[in-house]
C-alpha cells in the first residue's frame, strides 16, 4: 500500500486562503471572518500542514469528542477558542463537521503602527499548542460570541476612514477578554496543573544531579518538552499559580544545589560553577547573589 505524505501549503495572502477554502473574497483584504458551517474542505486537503503568514482566532461553539490537554483528554463540550501566530503550522482536520464556531484572520499589516502591533507579543497565547486551547464557560462563551458579531457587523460596513480603527479595537477587546480567560483557566484547572508543577519540580530536581548536570543546566525548552507543553503555556501558568515563571524555577533548584554542595564540600568555587553546567565561574556568583544577597562564598562562612 502507497503511504500518503501531508503537503505543505503556505498562504502570504488572506485572499488566498479564502479562495483555497472556496469563500467569498474577504471584504478588507487584511481581514477574514469565516463560519465553519459555510467551509467545505476539500477532502485532498485532509492530513496536509498549513503555514499561513498572518494571525488566527477560531472560537469553536461546540466540539465533538474529546480534547487533548496537557497529558491528559478531557470533554470540552461548550467550546473554546485556540491561537495561531503568523508562521505557524498546523494539519488540516479531517473532520470539518466534528465542530461549529468561527475563525477570524487578520493580517500583521493590518496593527502595524498601532499600539497593538507593537503590545501583541504580549498575549502568550499566540505561542501555545493547539493542545493548550481556551475552554469557555457557557457564560464567557456568550460574551466572545457577541465580539464576534460586532466584528463580523463592522466587516459588513462599507470600508471607510474609520474601519481600520474599529476593527483593531474589537480586536484588541477580543484579545483581553481571551487573557482574562486564559488567567480563570489557569485557576480552576488547578488540579491538573497542580499535577504539572509537581512532575516539574520531580525532573528539575533528577535534573540537577551531578550524573545529569554532565549535558548542561535544564533550559525552559527542555522542561516543556518533558511536559508535553509549550514554552510559553508552561511559564504562563506557572506565572499564574506560583508567581514565578519557568526559568526562575530552575534558578530555584539550581540555587538549592549549589547551596547543598557550598555546605557540604571543600571544592573552589570554580568547580561547583562548572559542576553546576556553568561555561563561566563569574555567571554563577553573579546568579547566587541574585538569588540570596550573598555570594557562594559568603554563603558558605555563614553556614559555616
Amino acid at each position: 500500500m502507497k503511504k500518503v505524505t501531508s503537503e505543505l501549503h503556505t498562504f502570504n495572502s488572506i485572499s488566498g486562503l479564502m479562495r483555497r477554502l472556496e469563500q467569498p473574497k474577504p471584504l478588507h483584504p487584511l481581514v477574514a471572518l469565516i463560519h465553519y458551517k459555510d467551509v467545505k474542505v476539500p477532502l485532498t486537503d485532509a492530513g496536509n500542514k498549513f503555514s499561513l503568514d498572518f494571525y488566527k482566532i477560531s472560537f469553536k461553539t461546540a466540539f465533538t469528542g474529546q480534547v487533548k490537554y496537557g497529558q491528559g483528554y478531557y470533554d470540552f463540550e461548550e467550546g473554546g477558542m485556540a491561537f495561531l501566530a503568523p508562521n505557524q503550522i498546523v494539519t488540516m482536520s479531517d473532520n470539518p463537521d466534528g465542530y461549529e464556531g468561527y475563525s477570524l484572520f487578520f493580517h500583521p499589516d493590518l496593527i502595524r503602527g498601532y499600539p497593538l502591533g507593537a503590545m501583541i507579543q504580549k498575549y502568550g497565547f499566540f505561542s501555545y499548542a493547539v493542545s493548550e486551547a481556551l475552554f469557555l464557560s457557557e457564560k464567557e462563551k456568550t460574551v466572545i460570541a457577541s465580539l464576534f458579531d460586532s466584528i463580523a457587523k463592522e466587516l459588513d460596513n462599507n470600508i471607510d476612514l474609520f474601519s481600520q480603527d474599529v476593527l483593531i479595537s474589537q480586536i484588541e477587546l477580543l484579545l483581553n477578554y481571551s487573557n482574562r480567560y486564559y488567567n480563570r483557566q489557569f485557576i480552576t484547572r488547578k488540579s491538573v496543573h497542580n499535577d504539572m508543577i509537581d512532575k516539574m519540580n520531580a525532573y528539575l530536581s533528577d535534573r540537577f544531579t551531578e550524573k545529569s548536570l554532565i549535558n548542561g543546566l535544564p533550559s525552559v525548552r527542555e522542561v516543556s518538552d518533558h511536559l508535553h507543553l509549550s514554552p510559553r503555556y508552561l511559564t504562563d501558568m506557572l506565572k499564574s499559580l506560583t508567581g514565578q515563571s519557568a526559568q526562575q524555577h530552575i534558578h530555584n533548584h539550581l540555587i538549592d544545589r549549589a547551596k547543598n554542595i557550598l555546605s557540604n564540600s571543600n571544592r573552589t568555587i570554580a568547580e561547583i560553577a562548572y559542576d553546576l553546567g556553568f561555561e563561566h565561574p563569574q555567571s554563577f556568583n553573579k546568579l547566587f547573589r541574585q538569588k540570596t544577597e550573598m555570594s557562594p562564598i559568603e554563603f558558605r562562612q555563614s553556614f559555616n
